[in-house]
C-alpha cells in the first residue's frame, strides 16, 4: 500500500523525467488531438483529476474513480445518479451530519429514506422499490461500526446498489470494495490529503459504475481543479506512514481517556470493550484516528476545550495536527436536538481527530485540561 500510495497514476513527464507530476493549470486543450477526446476540467478528465482517480482507485482496489471538489459533492452527485422519485434509499442511522441533511432533502425530492443501524436491521427495511444502500463505517461521530461483507450480501441478493463512506477508515485501513460493495466515497478534505488545507471528494467503483456517474458528475460540475488535485496527490503519497502514527495514537488516547476519573465513556473501536470490537478486527487493518469521549460532568465541555494548549479545538479532522469538536454545534449542528438524541449524539460529546505529534505531549495536554473537571 505504501507503494501504492508513492507510485500509482504518477504522471510522467517525458520531457524532463521529473517524479511528481507536473500541474496542468489549462482549461483549454487542442481539439482535434491525438486521443480524439474532449479535454476539459469540469469533464474529470484532465491529468492532475486522473492522477489522483488512478492512484485512489488503486488504494481501494477499485477499477475508476472520479476526483469532486468536496466530499459532499461525490456523495451528492453519487445519489442523484442513483435515485429517482419514487425510489427508496435506506441509509445508516448514525451518518455524518451533511449527508444527514443531504438525505433530507432527497426527501422533498420524492424519494423514500429510511433508516438502520445495522445489517440485520437494514434486511428488514428493505422494500420492492428499494435502490440504495448506504452506510458509513466507522461513524461519525460514534465511531460504530457495521458490517461491510453483510451488507454487500444483502444488497447482491437484492439488486440494490451499496454504497460505504470510507474516510474514517482510510483505504490504509479498510476496503470495502473488497468486502463486497460497490461503491466507495470519500472526503478526501480529511485523511486522503491529511494536512487541512484543501477540499475534495472521490467516488471508487467499478468502471460501469463510474461509467454511469460520469456524465451527471460533468452536469453538475462539481470537479477539482488542477493545483488542489497537485496538493492532493502530494499528501497521498504519505498516506500509509501518516495513518500508522494516527492508528497509535488514538489507540493510546483512547486507553488514557478510558482510564481518567473526569471522563464517562470512550468510543473506539479499537477497545476490547467497543460493542463493535469484535467485527472491527475481522474487516479493518487498523481503528483509525478518531475517537470521542463523553466527560462526567457535560456542563464542563467549554471549559475543558479552553484549557487545551497543543490540541485545537477546530472543525474538520484528518490532519497532521490534533483536532477536537463538539458534534452537536459543529458537524452535526444541522439537527435538530432530537434527530442528535436519535442518533445518540449529546451536547456534552467530544470527538477526537488524533494528529500525528508525540502521544507523551497530546496525553500532557489533555491531563491538564481534564483536571480542571476533578477540582
Amino acid at each position: 500500500m505504501a507503494t501504492r500510495c508513492v507510485h500509482s497514476g504518477t504522471h510522467l513527464d517525458p520531457s524532463t523525467g521529473g517524479v511528481c507530476s507536473p500541474v496542468f493549470a489549462s482549461t483549454a486543450y487542442a481539439f482535434p488531438n491525438p486521443a480524439n477526446r474532449n479535454f476539459y476540467p469540469r469533464y474529470f478528465n484532465t491529468p492532475n483529476q486522473q492522477v489522483v482517480a488512478e492512484k485512489t482507485a488503486a488504494l481501494e482496489h477499485g477499477e475508476a474513480a472520479l476526483v469532486f471538489g468536496s466530499g459532499m459533492a461525490a456523495i451528492s452527485t453519487l445519489l442523484f445518479t442513483s435515485l429517482k422519485p419514487g425510489d427508496h434509499a435506506l441509509f445508516q442511522t448514525d451518518l455524518y451530519g451533511g449527508t444527514f441533511l443531504l438525505v433530507q432533502e432527497l426527501a422533498r425530492l420524492g424519494i423514500q429514506v429510511s433508516f438502520a443501524r445495522t445489517s440485520a436491521e437494514v434486511s428488514a427495511g428493505l422494500r420492492p422499490e428499494t435502490r440504495v444502500v448506504y452506510v458509513e463505517t466507522p461513524s461519525n461521530p460514534l465511531l460504530r461500526i457495521i458490517d461491510l461483507e453483510a451488507i454487500s450480501r444483502i444488497c447482491r441478493n437484492h439488486g440494490i446498489l451499496s454504497i460505504a463512506d470510507n474516510t474514517f477508515a482510510t483505504p490504509i485501513n479498510q476496503n470495502p470494495l473488497l468486502l463486497g460493495i460497490d461503491v466507495v466515497v470519500h472526503s478526501a478534505t480529511k485523511y486522503l490529503n491529511g494536512h487541512s488545507d484543501l477540499n475534495a471528494g472521490i467516488v471508487v467503483s467499478s468502471s460501469e459504475i463510474i461509467g454511469r456517474i460520469a456524465p451527471y458528475a460533468m452536469n453538475h460540475g462539481g470537479m477539482l481543479d488542477a493545483h488542489a488535485c497537485h496538493l492532493l496527490e502530494r499528501g497521498m503519497k504519505t498516506l500509509t506512514l501518516r495513518i500508522r502514527q494516527h492508528n497509535e495514537n488514538a489507540a493510546t488516547l483512547a486507553r488514557f481517556l478510558t482510564n481518567h476519573a473526569a471522563v464517562a465513556s470512550v468510543n473506539y473501536p479499537g477497545l476490547p470493550h467497543h460493542p463493535d470490537h469484535a467485527l472491527a478486527s475481522r474487516q479493518m487493518r487498523g481503528f483509525g484516528g478518531m475517537l470521542s469521549f463523553e466527560l462526567r460532568d457535560p456542563q464542563r465541555v467549554d471549559s475543558t476545550l479552553a484549557a487545551l494548549r497543543l490540541v485545537t479545538p477546530a472543525l474538520s479532522l484528518g490532519g497532521v495536527e490534533s483536532l477536537v469538536c463538539i458534534p452537536s454545534r459543529t458537524s452535526h449542528k444541522g439537527l435538530t436536538p432530537a434527530e442528535r438524541h436519535h442518533a445518540g449524539i449529546s451536547d456534552g460529546l467530544i470527538r477526537v481527530s488524533a494528529g500525528i505529534e508525540d502521544v507523551e505531549d497530546l496525553q500532557a495536554d489533555f491531563t491538564r485540561a481534564l483536571e480542571a473537571n476533578l477540582k
